[in-house]
């Protein structure tokens, strides 16, 4: 009998689903494959409107849970839940966290979980989050898989601003196609052989560790530093904005300007002397760093690692 895998995932603008369409083409014949999508009841704009993109921070940060619509689960026994999800803010995503805080969540207990990431290049946090959550209802979690813009961080920022407003995803003469780069995607197909054949030879236990060795995740030192830094002001401005109301009210307008607008300075005037910052402290502090990637590109858990 074939082993059966069920791929659930968010993506608001389809580049998730490309990855997990490449990383299981091809398998088709190996196992058992069923998709579902996670769908919020109230969608999200994309492009989006630089005032909702930003009114989404606290929410997306204190993990507010907004309603989905129902799931239409099959009761067949999977072998392999494969969770797809991207960071907004350096958390999960709004529908990805819904669904984990839902219910329907409890439909994974005692299920192997699979997580696979469409990323800018920081999602330390958001996945320190859903293991947190996987762990609330007893689900194991055997994987893992980061794709992220390989562009210096910088250009990425631009890019996907230009992807996020105008939803102009295409290289121009200037700047890179936003996003994960086409031949990462393409190549993800190779992550789909070594988790059909973990499946087929009962061997999940291994499968991270193989994953690890295809470069499955990909860790540069310095953001963790970035990235820790980046949470941390997040969590101090997200329920002093919450202070003035829920997701869309008037009355939080004025803070979640003032928000942009430094978070804006910071990626612009003070990004470039954080990067130089990050960079001298791995040099100085390159041991303990080197545990912290390592435990950051693993699946194990430790509280409050971020």
């Amino acid at each position: 009998m074939k082993p059966s895998i069920l791929i659930l995932y968010y993506s608001q603008t389809g580049q998730l689903r490309s990855i997990l369409d490449s990383i299981f083409s091809g398998q088709q014949t190996a196992c058992d494959i069923d998709i579902l999508e996670i769908k919020p009841r109230v969608k999200f704009p994309f492009p989006w409107k630089a005032a909702e993109f930003f009114d989404c921070m606290p929410e997306s940060v204190l993990q507010v849970s907004e309603e989905i619509e129902p799931i239409p689960f099959s009761e067949k026994k999977y072998d392999l839940i494969v969770l797809g999800y991207q960071p907004w803010f350096l958390s999960p995503s709004i529908p990805f966290s819904s669904f984990l805080k839902s219910d329907a969540a409890a439909f994974l207990q005692d299920k192997n979980i699979l997580t696979v990431i469409g990323s800018r290049n920081m999602w330390l946090n958001a996945q320190e989050k859903t293991k947190e959550q996987l762990i609330a209802v007893n689900a194991k979690l055997v994987g893992n898989l980061v794709f992220f813009d390989r562009s210096p961080n910088l250009t990425s920022i631009l890019t996907i601003i230009r992807w996020t407003f105008k939803g102009q995803k295409e290289a121009t003469k200037r700047m890179p196609e936003a996003g994960v780069q086409k031949q990462d995607i393409e190549n993800a197909k190779r992550f789909g052989d070594t988790i059909s054949q973990c499946l087929l030879q009962n061997n999940l236990k291994q499968l991270h560790e193989k994953l690890l060795a295809q470069d499955g995740v990909e860790l540069n030192p310095a953001l963790v530093i970035l990235e820790k830094r980046g949470i941390k002001n997040f969590r101090k401005f997200a329920p002093w904005i919450r202070e003035k109301g829920e997701r869309g009210q008037e009355a939080r307008k004025g803070r979640v300007t003032l928000f942009s607008r430094l978070l804006f300075v910071g990626v612009f005037i003070l990004s470039p002397i954080s990067s130089f910052t990050a960079s001298l402290a791995v040099l100085f502090n390159r041991s303990k760093l080197m545990k912290e990637v390592d435990y950051f590109k693993n699946i194990a858990y430790r509280e409050k690692a971020i």
